[in-house]
């Protein structure tokens, strides 16, 4: 299903602002009330160099390039956004690049993203002013699909404090970021062990500078700006995979340890590319041309310090990514993959541009 992409590739962008540990549905906002939604809970740990939960058999290698011009470098590392204890520790180009790096660069800076508002300007945004329903916008089909999910999930909706009949006050797609993270939960993926959240902790340790290339408003309204039938489709697909199993979840999570560029690609970029070109366009490319410029003068400015830039995997793909782009204007860019050297094996090549 063509959405299916379309869920993974606004996963990464929505799961560092909607992280729910509480509602309160008396609250009021915007004329309707609204659940009090906390921000994301950053664990405090030790350095990248130290950290040790529960180590993996074979540590996750995460797509890392090394940009470069005459004097310094940028690190671009390609995040997951909810990951399992036993993801880390990460291989150690990736503890490298942090050790090298004299600060660090996220899509939303620390500040914002710990910021106790955040998780409200988000339910706000997606609060129904029309004064109806979001059942009232569904088909008796999917109306029925996600009081389905509703039954089967009252544990889940209970634990985030979210009383089910307030999902009828929310639109479409922030129900549908909602059901996807908690299903990603229930795979054992937790926000707070995401790539970005460790390392705003590691940065925090280890007293580096820390900050982001867009603000929490930008992202709130990439979220915001779907139209309505790309928001019931959302809300559609997210329930449709969560009833399958989540396949897709484990697959993407799967790609993201083994560095498998051809198949993240494939996953998160290239149908929604050809199905979804507006969407695309505004979620994906919009934004990579807006960063571009802000490395550029990471990389110009005076001064030999490198920077490490962690930002959703998405944005590093493709013609349309990151990484060409900045190739393409002549700067020097490598892939950093030590086990790949190791094994004789050059590393994965994106498998098509659609």
């Amino acid at each position: 299903m063509p959405i299916a992409k379309l869920r993974a590739a606004l996963l990464p962008l929505a799961a560092c602002l909607l992280l729910i540990s509480g509602a309160d549905a008396q609250s009021p906002a915007a004329q309707a009330p609204a659940p009090a939604v906390q921000p994301p809970v950053v664990h405090s740990s030790p350095p990248v160099e130290t950290v040790v939960l529960v180590p993996p058999k074979d540590p996750p290698v995460p797509l890392l390039w090394k940009v470069s011009d005459a004097d310094n470098a940028v690190y671009l590392l390609g995040s997951f956004h909810l990951l399992k204890p036993d993801d880390y520790p990460l291989s150690s180009d990736v503890n490298k690049a942090f050790a090298d790096s004299k600060s660090l660069v996220f899509e939303l800076g620390p500040d914002e993203m710990t910021s106790p508002q955040l998780g409200l300007r988000m339910a706000q945004a997606a609060m129904r002013l029309d004064g109806k329903t979001l059942d009232s916008e569904l088909s008796p089909e999917l109306r029925a699909k996600l009081k389905a999910w509703i039954d089967a999930n009252q544990s889940s909706l209970q634990q985030i404090g979210m009383p089910p009949q307030a999902l009828q006050r929310f639109e479409p797609w922030y129900v549908g970021l909602l059901i996807t993270l908690i299903e990603m939960n229930k795979y054992g993926l937790d926000a707070k062990l995401g790539l970005d959240q460790h390392f705003i902790a590691a940065a925090a340790a280890a007293k580096k500078p820390a900050s982001g290339l867009e603000t929490a408003d930008e992202q709130i309204a990439f979220l915001d700006g779907m139209n309505g039938d790309e928001q019931l489709q959302f809300l559609d697909e997210s329930i449709s995979e969560a009833n399958e199993g989540n396949k897709e979840i484990e697959d993407m999570h799967t790609a993201w340890r083994a560095a498998d560029e051809a198949k993240l690609w494939d996953e998160m970029a290239a149908e929604m590319k050809q199905e979804y070109p507006r969407l695309y366009q505004r979620i994906n490319v919009a934004r990579n041309d807006t960063w571009v410029p802000k490395i550029e003068a990471m990389l110009s400015a005076p001064g030999t310090d490198d920077k490490l830039v962690v930002v959703g995997t998405l944005h590093l793909l493709g013609s349309d990514g990151v990484v060409e782009k900045l190739r393409a204007k002549g700067y020097t860019v490598e892939r950093i993959c030590s086990v790949c050297k190791t094994q004789g094996a050059a590393p994965k090549k994106k498998s098509r541009q659609r």
